[in-house]
Formats: C-alpha cells, structure tokens, sequence
C-alpha cells in the first residue's frame, strides 16, 4: 500500500482579501469618526496602505481592516502590519499578505512532526511548503491536530489529503 500524504502551506485567499479591502474602505468612508481628517485604506501594488491624521486614527482604521478579514476567514497571522510612522502631516501604516512557509518556519514544523508526532510520519520541505507522508492515514489526522494545536507565527492550511 502507497503512503498517505498532504501538504501544509501557508496561502491567502487573493479574492477574500480584496472583497475585506473594499469592506474596510466602505465602513471608513461612511464612519462619522473618520470624516475630514483624511482617512484612507487602499491597495498600492502588494501593500495596503493605511493614512490618517493622527496615530491612533490610523490604528483605528487597521482595526478595522482587521475585523474585515476575520469575517473573511483569513487568519490575521497571514497580515503583516508595520508600525504606524509620520509622513509630513499624516500617520501611515503598511501591511501586506505573508504567504508561502519560510525556511525558518518550516525547520520547525518538521522539528514539531519529528519530536511528537507519530512514530510513522515522516516531512519534509518542498519550496514553501511541507509534505507529510505516513502508512496511516490515522496517524497523518493525528499530526494535524498537533499541529493546529501550536501556536506558529503563519497561518497553516493544509491540503492534498491523499
């Protein structure tokens, strides 16, 4: 019998995350709060560019940016957000999507699987993601469990359950 497997990555959703962007740019054109004071959230290239007149105004509209996502079922560990930083007269924050697992991330997802996973399961990296192989399809579910089950700095989906 063939080994069972599937791969962990880290992935965003392009289309969700768009449709949360524009979420967050409705409710901040249309708050009584961030009339007049230029507030603004839009997308420029990969980033999402995030201006207002004071720190806690653009901390203010990351909130809300953040809670349009969370709607969307993206995992805010997929968003990078800077600190906000004064730009002439306006405070501004960066963010973008963090996809892919680094290498970093990745030596410990395997370093996860080898010291508490199943005897049986083996990983290994791939590019930006990790394959997972095992005999047992049991032992492959357990894996998963452990693994959602830690707190790692990226958002793990996992796929190609074969």
């Amino acid at each position: 019998m063939a080994d069972a497997t599937f791969d962990i990555v880290s992935k965003v959703d392009q289309m969700e995350a768009d449709n949360a962007l524009h979420q967050a740019q409705k409710e901040v054109a249309q708050r009584y709060d961030f009339k007049n004071v230029g507030a603004s959230i839009e997308q420029s290239g990969e980033k999402v560019l995030i201006k207002a007149n004071s720190e806690e105004r653009a901390k203010a509209i990351l909130e809300v940016y953040e809670a349009k996502l969370i709607k969307r079922g993206i995992s805010l560990r997929s968003l990078d957000a800077g600190e906000p930083f004064a730009s002439g007269k306006e405070f501004r924050i960066e963010t973008s999507m963090k996809a892919g697992i680094d290498s970093e991330n990745a030596k410990k997802i395997n370093k996860i699987i080898r010291d508490e996973a199943p005897k049986s399961v083996k990983s290994q990296t791939q590019g930006d993601e990790v394959r997972v192989s095992s005999k047992s399809r049991d032992d492959l579910q357990a894996t998963m469990a452990l693994l959602k089950g830690k707190d790692l700095e990226v958002a793990l989906q996992f796929v190609n359950f074969r």
